[in-house]
């Protein structure tokens, strides 16, 4: 299996349980690792043979921007199924974390592994 990352991708979604976090949206860090065969891609050159990264940054960020979320867990899940249902993925690595939450903490968050 391949891998398509997606490294620190800024996305502005509702996230949070406490009135502060429900006030305004929010910046989240995300990073993904799409598993999906290449080789058409590799032999082809053509961008219709693989998964698109603008398309899935582009349309996650929409996704993200409309929804409201009490857990990062929660945030996470989505977008895996999320990846999962619509880019043909097998497996999905997604990583979100929420910045400057806690004085003296940069980055708190949640890693998951998916596959269908």
């Amino acid at each position: 299996m391949d891998i398509i990352f997606i490294e620190d991708l800024r996305a502005e979604t509702w996230i949070g349980i406490y009135p502060r976090e429900k006030a305004m949206p929010q910046t989240v860090e995300i990073s993904l690792q799409i598993g999906v065969s290449t080789a058409s891609a590799g032999a082809s050159d053509d961008i219709r043979d693989t998964v698109d990264y603008a398309v899935v940054v582009e349309r996650l960020r929409a996704d993200l921007a409309a929804g409201h979320f009490n857990l990062l867990e929660k945030l996470t899940e989505h977008i895996a199924t999320w990846l999962l249902e619509n880019f043909a993925a097998q497996w999905v690595r997604v990583s979100v974390a929420k910045l400057g939450m806690m004085q003296g903490v940069r980055r708190v968050g949640v890693t998951i592994e998916r596959s269908i």
